[in-house]
């Protein structure tokens, strides 16, 4: 599914569209009535971890947008309009079947289908290939699995008065009273909180558990998780607890780099050239092992790894 620096650039997307009103709506969602959105002005447009949110109110309600806010969507417009527009993850490898088959089960486990009560904020996770694509339509680039050429159905479209329109793929969507957000365990929030990721880090759990725990690393996921590990030459079973407080400084240095970078890249439209993750070698030339770790009684996640760059630590 994607990981923060991807829906960080959906919200890029969506935020020149803020302040203007919805003129017409589709999709294929039977999780909310798309026809609820017509006549409401898009408000506000904000991303924590792999969660974007979306503010919507009655037009005729005040939505003026300040000078600083009207700078900071042509900003967000030039931006949009000069990288390229995935329809997935830029990631230059294949997906097994088994990795496919792993995200689905995760994004299900991890986008609760109760909503939070009335709101005015739509709250999007995005499942496998989830994406969003603002004035343009995703198409088919391989065919599916009973060999189709059949473009992405949207689960929502939202087409604004001003002509344009933004198109939200594979995703799903309930409506809350406010942004579930922690921006302190965000990994590219400025309020990020590197004390408590660190001591979350020390915990005697296999550190690969831990980076993918959404309470202290919030956007974190597992192409970040592979590579980051690979990088810091850290085996993806060694407890926190055993590796030595500089290791720790340096895979975190390393997992708010690696994410910061990514987000860069897929501003400019350049793809993820990932080091271990779904490869058969290590840059090194040295076979890759493949296995499916998680804590006992919850998700397990494909792990890829290298035995010589990441020796175990017992």
């Amino acid at each position: 599914m994607p990981e923060g620096p991807s829906v960080r650039k959906f919200q890029l997307l969506t935020s020149p569209f803020v302040g203007q009103v919805v003129a017409k709506v589709g999709g294929s969602s039977r999780k909310i009535n798309v026809n609820d959105l017509n006549a409401l002005r898009l408000q506000d447009s904000q991303v924590h971890g792999k969660n974007l949110y979306l503010a919507f109110v009655a037009a005729e309600s005040p939505s003026g947008p300040t000078a600083e806010e009207t700078v900071l969507q042509k900003e967000a417009a030039a931006v949009a309009g000069s990288s390229v527009q995935e329809g997935q993850e830029q990631v230059c490898a294949p997906h097994s079947q088994d990795e496919e088959l792993q995200e689905l089960q995760h994004s299900r486990s991890e986008a609760p289908e109760a909503a939070e009560g009335p709101g005015h904020w739509l709250r999007f996770h995005f499942g496998l290939f989830g994406s969003v694509r603002a004035n343009e339509f995703s198409r088919a680039n391989r065919a599916n699995k009973r060999g189709d050429w059949r473009d992405p159905v949207p689960r929502l479209i939202l087409h604004f008065e001003s002509g344009g329109f933004l198109v939200f793929y594979n995703c799903r969507m309930h409506w809350c009273s406010s942004p579930r957000a922690d921006p302190a365990s965000d990994i590219l929030s400025m309020e990020f909180h590197r004390g408590r990721a660190l001591d979350a880090l020390r915990a005697p759990n296999p550190i690969s558990y831990t980076l993918l725990d959404q309470r202290y690393f919030s956007g974190l996921g597992n192409i970040i998780k592979n590579e980051i590990l690979y990088l810091t030459k850290i085996h993806p079973l060694t407890q926190g607890s055993l590796l030595a407080p500089s290791d720790l400084e340096r895979l975190l240095d390393c997992a708010l780099q690696f994410s910061s970078d990514w987000l860069h890249h897929k501003l400019r439209g350049q793809g993820l050239h990932p080091q271990i993750y779904q490869r058969e070698q290590c840059p090194l030339g040295h076979p890759v092992m493949k296995g499916t770790f998680g804590p006992l009684g919850a998700f397990k996640r494909l792990t890829w790894w290298c035995p010589q760059c990441q020796p175990e630590v017992l």
